[in-house]
């Protein structure tokens, strides 16, 4: 199973980004671990600041599961969420940290309702437990 993990804007600063709130782990250290772990999948890892260019990679169309944290995008991006509606696909959207216990913007979701699941304040272990989910 091709397993497609997609964060959006500034998650690329994960393990140095606010460490009380996303902690001091880096995706490349989460990737490795959950390749490690699941060896039986292709874990396969897109990153982007931009909109579009989170859409296009999603629409690619070349995985059997998604893992997505859309970060900032996930409270306002009706693009993205329209984008999801139309993946035929599981879909479980990760957030580090419990977006219920952070400012009042950060606790909608525009796309969660075009996803099967959410994980929300799991840490980086929202990772593991969404691929996890996906057995």
């Amino acid at each position: 199973m091709k397993v497609l993990i997609v964060n959006g804007p500034n998650l690329n600063l994960l393990g140095t980004r606010e460490p009380e709130i996303y902690g001091s782990t880096s995706m490349e250290s989460c990737l490795e671990k959950l390749r490690s772990e699941f060896t039986s999948y292709e874990l396969d890892y897109y990153q982007s600041n931009i909109e579009g260019e989170i859409i296009n990679r999603l629409q690619e169309d070349d995985f059997d599961a998604l893992v997505i944290n859309p970060g900032a995008y996930t409270h306002y991006s009706y693009a993205i969420a329209d984008c999801l509606k139309n993946i035929r696909k599981p879909k479980i959207e990760v957030h580090i940290s419990n977006i219920y216990k952070r400012e009042e913007f950060r606790q909608k979701s525009v796309t969660a309702a075009n996803t099967d699941a959410v994980l929300s304040g799991f840490g980086m272990d929202g990772y593991r437990l969404a691929v996890l989910s996906l057995k």
